[in-house]
C-alpha cells in the first residue's frame, strides 16, 4: 500500500483534464486493483474538499471516504462546546488503519452530513475481522468505531450527495474497474500467438469491449469538462459509464476464464488475485438496480439521449 502514497495529486473533475484524472486511476488499478481503489478514494476526498470546503488534502495525508449507510451501525455527531464529536460505528470503511484522515457521513437528527476526522485520535478503533473474502482483502476494509472523536463538518447532506461532483466521483470508480479489467485481460493477451481460434475469438471480444469502455471514458470525461456543473447530465453520464464498464469487466472475467481454463487461476497468483479483486470490486455496481435507475431517468426526461 506504500505505492498508493506515491501517486501525485490528480487533476480535479471538470478542470479540463478529467480524462487524465480517470486514465491515471485506471493505470493505477491496472497495476494493482486494491491500490487503485484506495487511490480513487483519496482522490475523491481531495475533490470533495476542493468543491465543498474550498481546500485540498495536505501533503503526507492519506484520506478515505466512508459513506456507506446501512441501517446499523451508525455514527452520530453531537455538539461539544464550539466543536463536534463523533460517536458510533461505521461499517465498510476501506483503508481503515492505512488512512490518516477520512470523510465520514454521520447522523445529525434526520440529516446525514459529511464530517472530516483525523484518525490518529485515541478514540478511533478498527475491526477488520468481518472481511473473510480473498478478493480485495488487502484493502483493509472493516468497521471503525468512534468514541468522542473531534471532527469538522464539511457540508450538509445536499452538499455531498446533490452535486455534480458526487457523480463525477462515481465515474472515477468505474475508471478503476476498467483498469482492473485490463489487468485480468493482460493474462489472455500475454498468451498471444499460442491461442487457438476459440481463445483468439475470446480475446477479440475482450479487446472490443475494453476498447469501447476506454472510448466511453474519454467521451464522458470530455462531457464533464464541457458541462461540469450540470447535475442531471452528470448523473446520467456516470450511470451510463459505470454500466458500460461493468458490462465490459463482467465479459472480460467470463471470456478470459473460458479461453484459458483453470490453469492461470491455479498456477498464477497474480492473475488469481486480480480476478478475485475485480469480482468483489465490480459489485460496487448495483447491477440491475442501477440499470433500472438509468432507464427511469432516460425514459422520463427529454433531452437525455446520448
Amino acid at each position: 500500500m506504500v505505492r498508493a502514497r506515491l501517486v501525485p495529486p490528480l487533476p480535479l473533475p471538470g478542470s479540463g483534464e478529467t480524462a487524465a484524472r480517470w486514465e491515471a486511476l485506471a493505470a493505477v488499478a491496472r497495476d494493482d486493483v486494491v491500490v487503485g481503489r484506495l487511490v480513487e478514494a483519496h482522490a475523491d476526498a481531495d475533490a470533495i474538499l476542493a468543491e465543498v470546503a474550498r481546500n485540498r488534502v495536505a501533503p503526507g495525508q492519506w484520506w478515505g471516504v466512508w459513506a456507506a449507510e446501512p441501517p446499523t451501525p451508525v455514527v452520530a455527531a453531537t455538539r461539544d462546546g464550539d466543536g463536534w464529536v463523533l460517536d458510533g460505528a461505521k461499517a465498510w470503511c476501506s483503508g481503515a488503519g492505512l488512512c490518516t484522515h477520512a470523510l465520514v457521513t454521520v447522523r445529525v437528527g434526520d440529516e446525514r452530513p459529511l464530517f472530516a476526522v483525523d484518525l490518529a485520535h485515541a478514540g478511533v478503533s478498527i475491526d477488520l475481522s468481518s472481511w473473510k473474502a480473498a478478493g480485495m482483502s488487502r484493502s483493509a476494509t472493516g468497521t471503525v468505531t468512534f468514541r468522542s472523536v473531534p471532527a469538522h463538518p464539511v457540508g450538509s447532506s445536499a452538499d455531498y450527495l446533490k452535486r455534480p461532483g458526487f457523480w463525477h466521483g462515481g465515474a472515477g470508480v468505474a475508471a478503476c474497474w476498467l483498469g482492473g479489467a485490463e489487468r485480468v485481460a493482460d493474462t489472455l493477451r500475454a498468451a498471444g500467438a499460442r491461442l487457438d481460434d476459440h481463445a483468439a475469438a475470446h480475446l477479440g471480444a475482450v479487446d472490443a469491449a475494453l476498447a469501447s469502455a476506454r472510448w466511453s471514458l474519454r467521451g464522458a470525461a470530455a462531457e464533464v469538462d464541457a458541462r461540469p456543473d450540470d447535475l442531471e447530465a452528470a448523473k446520467v453520464r456516470a450511470m451510463r459509464f459505470r454500466a458500460v464498464v461493468e458490462a465490459a469487466g463482467t465479459l472480460t472475467l467470463d471470456r478470459v476464464g473460458r479461453a484459458l481454463g483453470a490453469t492461470p487461476l491455479a498456477t498464477d497468483p497474480s492473475h488469481t488475485e486480480a480476478v478475485a479483486d475485480l469480482l468483489v470490486y465490480l459489485r460496487q455496481s448495483h447491477a440491475e438496480h442501477d440499470l433500472a435507475g438509468l432507464g427511469r431517468l432516460v425514459g422520463t426526461h427529454e433531452g437525455l439521449s446520448p
